[in-house]
């Protein structure tokens, strides 16, 4: 068909639609080259550097993870020594907590929230930007330390006494709590930027019985971390004022309490356990709903469910304290919550598996980590009752057999959903599609290799080994278990790598993705894969819970932004009635200098406390520049 065939009023709107698009293609891009990016604040390219990032930490994890196995594989190695193994173990458990399980899961958030919601950036979107950094600089910090052979060796727990002046010489621990600085620094901004975007840049018609469940599971899971994370931060610096400038927080000769830091630690503690797996419950949820092809199960009550875990969260801390000689009455309490919240945990189970029977459900892979994902959740959630009765947790403590438990509830309940998420949305953040062949093969090997290796831990546990431990004697007979698990340590090796190699290989040679491969209802299939730099050249309006099934041909659109100045619409709390437009910053280099200036002032802080001093001058600066008004219709409206 020639052009002369279109109606005039067609070939008019469809110009007038391409001029539309350039203009604010224009007007939300990224500069080009090293000071673009460096200055980006563009939620979707923060949102993949996040994932990115986070991933590679993951795969470092796991290298050491595999030399811990190798040196457990029989008694008496000598593969590491006692010291260098601590120094691992650390870093592996701290490097997997709190820079991969938390960062990839508020990742996802950065990503996808402000597509889910309809807006065209995430708010504060300068904070978000410092927020990475801030967030990779920690990161390094902790790496570069254990090649420097200064890596902490406290476990990712650091303990007092032994973390504290007293028993942790040299720089180690200082290290270890100034990581926790940065990487809360950067989860706290995130969380603020989250609990924002969903609230108040909803697209109009996306009342609060309509928001997506993964919505929901990251505004729960920012709340926590506003509640939660503060605790650490509060430890941390009181742990490095001992350290550094002569506290005695934690010195009971001088009035301190020692308990004090489990107590601040294990509030922080136990609720990241759900940080991590309440974004992977949204995950979940927004799988099932797709491949069932149908309206999710109990979306209510899902919905209770999250709040409900999230409130929970915070009354079981103490079940990780049941051998320190607390008062049994008040043990007893926290058994009960810790058996407690293993219901609203059942209650989503049930919903998953209740969609799946009354949809028409397909097998793809992002299914198969759902169900992969179910089945070891139930066996961690089951375990996690047992360790929460005193008297068995008694017995229990300090073994492998909670080495097991942590690995079913976090590998099990966050990372399979995590991948089968990463298979899902791969589409939409990359434009391709991934194997699904492969796919298949990474579920079953990860599945078969996560079971081999963990299961067999129970038993170790039963039987006596204790956690962080370097070698054992041969007289205790755990040579033969340990030998297995680290055997089988390597199927589940061999997964991960498979899994690495098709999202890489995808990236360049996958198949061309359409815009919505999967048929899904949700508004971040509402536009391109991946989106345009302003995600949607005219703001959605949501007429239901699934949109794209709802309104499947053309969804009906909001107008009156502005198209010389980035604009987003600000709608109420409730019902997401439009009430105001927002400027949204350009993009910046101050949140990246400014971040550089914490770094080093942190950094620094570390040899000397004269260092918050001096370095709050260039901290200064650099936020004054930040917020400096430049003369742009973002700054001054």
């Amino acid at each position: 068909m020639s052009t002369s065939d279109i109606a005039p009023d067609a070939r008019d709107t469809a110009l007038q639609e391409k001029a539309l698009a350039e203009r604010l293609a224009s007007l939300w891009a990224t500069p080009r080259g090293i000071l673009g990016a460096l200055s980006t604040v563009d939620h979707k390219i923060i949102g993949r550097r996040y994932i990115v990032t986070a991933f590679i930490f993951l795969l470092l994890g796991g290298v050491l993870a595999l030399a811990i196995r190798i040196q457990l594989a029989r008694p008496e190695n000598r593969f590491l020594g006692a010291d260098i193994y601590n120094q691992v173990f650390t870093v592996h458990g701290s490097n997997m907590m709190f820079l991969f399980a938390v960062p990839v899961m508020e990742a996802f958030g950065v990503y996808l929230v402000p597509l889910m919601v309809g807006t065209r950036n995430i708010a504060f979107p300068r904070l978000n930007a410092f927020s990475y950094w801030i967030y990779l600089a920690g990161g390094i910090t902790l790496w570069a330390a254990l090649a420097l052979d200064m890596g902490p060796d406290i476990g990712w727990f650091a303990y007092v006494p032994l973390s504290g002046p007293q028993f942790g010489a040299g720089k180690r621990a200082d290290i270890w709590a100034q990581m926790i600085t940065f990487t809360e620094l950067s989860a706290l901004a995130v969380a603020v930027e989250i609990v924002v975007t969903v609230f108040k840049q909803r697209a109009p018609g996306m009342s609060l019985d309509r928001i997506p469940l993964f919505v929901w599971s990251m505004l729960v899971t920012s709340f926590l971390i506003i509640m939660a994370m503060p605790a650490i931060m509060v430890a941390s610096t009181t742990l490095i004022l001992d350290r550094l400038v002569g506290t005695h927080f934690y010195n009971p000769a001088e009035g301190g309490d020692v308990l004090l830091w489990q107590h601040l630690f294990w509030f922080f503690g136990h609720p990241e356990v759900y940080i991590i797996f309440l974004p992977a419950v949204g995950m979940v949820s927004s799988i099932v709903t797709t491949f069932a092809r149908r309206p999710i199960v109990g979306y209510l009550p899902l919905v209770l469910a999250l709040f409900a875990t999230g409130i929970l969260a915070f009354g079981l801390w103490v079940h990780h304290m049941f051998v320190v000689g607390l008062p049994r009455v008040g043990e007893s309490f926290f058994t009960a919550s810790s058996m407690a919240i293993a219901v609203p945990n059942g209650i989503q189970i049930f919903c998953w598996l209740a969609t799946l029977w009354d949809g028409r459900p397909q097998f793809r892979t992002p299914l198969l980590f759902v169900v992969a994902f179910i089945i070891t959740f139930v066996i961690g959630g089951l375990t996690g009752v047992m360790v929460a009765s005193v008297p068995l947790d008694t017995q229990v403590h300090d073994t492998y057999f909670v080495v097991a438990h942590f690995h079913y509830v976090l590998i099990g309940g966050a990372v399979f959903p995590l991948l089968g998420a990463v298979y899902y949305w791969y589409p939409k953040i990359v434009g391709r599609m991934m194997n699904e062949r492969l796919g298949r093969w990474v579920v079953a090997l990860l599945f078969v290799g996560f079971n081999l290796t963990f299961f067999p831990m129970h038993i170790l546990g039963l039987i006596g080994m204790p956690r962080r431990v370097y070698t054992y004697g041969p007289e205790m007979h755990w040579g033969g278990l340990n030998l297995f698990v680290s055997l089988s340590a390597v199927i589940l090796a061999v997964g991960f790598v498979l899994f690495f190699y098709d999202a890489i290989r995808s990236a360049f040679s996958g198949e061309i993705a359409p815009e919505n491969p999967w048929g899904a209802p949700t508004l971040e299939w509402a536009t391109s894969s991946p989106p345009p730099s302003c995600n949607f050249e005219r703001i959605p309006v949501v007429s239901g819970s699934y949109p794209l099934w709802e309104e499947p041909h053309a969804l009906s659109v909001a107008t009156g932004l502005r198209i010389n100045r980035r604009e987003l619409l600000v709608t109420s709390i409730s019902d997401a009635s439009p009430q105001a437009r927002e400027s949204s910053p350009r993009n910046s280099i101050w949140p990246f200098l400014a971040a550089i200036a914490s770094t080093v002032m942190l950094l620094s802080s570390i040899f000397s406390p004269w260092a918050v001093v001096w370095g709050s001058v260039p901290i200064a600066v650099t936020l004054i520049m930040w917020f400096w008004p430049k003369g742009t219709p973002e700054d001054i409206s």
